[in-house]
């Protein structure tokens, strides 16, 4: 391979219209975000994309939800699995047409990807992972009545959380690595991953959960040995004191300061934190160079001239 990077983009890149989404929005703002991945393409880059699904699985939820007194409810851990499906079409499908475009002969694969956590994990006992769209308060109290644990998502409104455990092990690891060196675009790990839990026999099965999508790539970067993890945000940047008066844009964190910023609670815990530990994560096992922007910038931040750049 040549240089190798895995994008890490978040579920909401891909709602265009947060008042009425549909899949022709959705579908179309995946399409602009590809035109920047092809960039990268362009200039020798292989890629790995991860993508994020929280409002996605919550739409499929509410159908679900919607539809139960005529037909069976969808499980969450196959509503994953929907979203790795329908997702991961709409960037295969543009991928395939930018590259063909531009006279560039390139596999592009999408795969259903599974990722191993434990039972015991404190998160199940927790649950701090936002899915769905945004909620008023009254509708965030009906959802508590029905029994769904909500909080509030770094003052952008309500919705509803489920459990985020740490994923330990993608076990479709190995054939994404075999299809990256084979010269493919792999769109992976969709939504974090598939979760799973193993048996006493080594059989696995889904559980009701969602990864986070950024630990899920930090882990496939480090474990792949990708040169760059590329973490894109709805910001061109990491701040200090994001939103207030005495903002502060950086340009770039040492690790140190990565994890001392983040222990004093300057990052949101349902947006920036997750994708600065996951950097953290990354860089502490051999990764080598990790960028937060927005996908308007990634390749800008290739090149040093966007984003948030982490130095070890």
């Amino acid at each position: 391979m040549s240089q190798f990077a895995v994008i890490a983009i978040g579920g909401n890149t891909i709602i265009k219209n947060d008042k009425c989404p549909n899949i022709p929005d959705e579908y179309a703002a995946v399409g602009e975000t590809c035109q920047h991945i092809v960039k990268l393409i362009k200039q020798g880059w292989d890629v790995a994309i991860v993508h994020g699904n929280g409002p996605q699985v919550g739409f499929n939820l509410r159908r679900s939800e919607l539809a139960a007194q005529e037909l069976f409810e969808i499980p969450l851990d196959v509503c994953v699995t929907f979203t790795q499906g329908s997702i991961g079409y709409y960037f295969q499908q543009n991928l395939f047409n930018l590259l063909q475009r531009e006279g560039i002969t390139k596999p592009v694969l999408t795969l259903v990807t599974q990722v191993e956590v434990t039972a015991d994990d404190p998160a199940f006992k927790q649950p701090t992972k936002p899915i769905g769209s945004f909620l008023t308060h009254e509708q965030a109290l009906n959802y508590q009545a029905q029994g769904w644990p909500i909080m509030e998502d770094s003052g952008r409104g309500w919705r509803r959380v489920v459990a985020s455990p740490q994923p330990l092990r993608i076990l479709e690891e190995a054939s994404i690595g075999q299809l990256l060196r084979s010269g493919a675009v792999v769109i992976a790990v969709g939504g974090g991953g598939v979760p799973v839990l193993r048996g006493a026999n080594g059989d696995v099965r889904g559980t009701f959960a969602i990864i986070d999508k950024d630990f899920a790539s930090a882990l496939l970067a480090s474990h792949l040995n990708a040169e760059w993890l590329v973490i894109t945000t709805s910001v061109p940047q990491v701040a200090l004191n994001f939103g207030k008066p005495d903002q502060i844009w950086l340009d770039q964190l040492s690790l140190a300061q990565a994890k001392h910023y983040l222990a004093e609670g300057h990052f949101g815990k349902g947006s920036m934190a997750p994708k600065v530990q996951a950097v953290i994560d990354y860089l502490e096992c051999g990764g080598q160079h990790a960028v937060i922007t927005d996908i308007n910038h990634i390749s800008q931040a290739m090149t040093g001239q966007a984003g948030t750049h982490f130095l070890k």
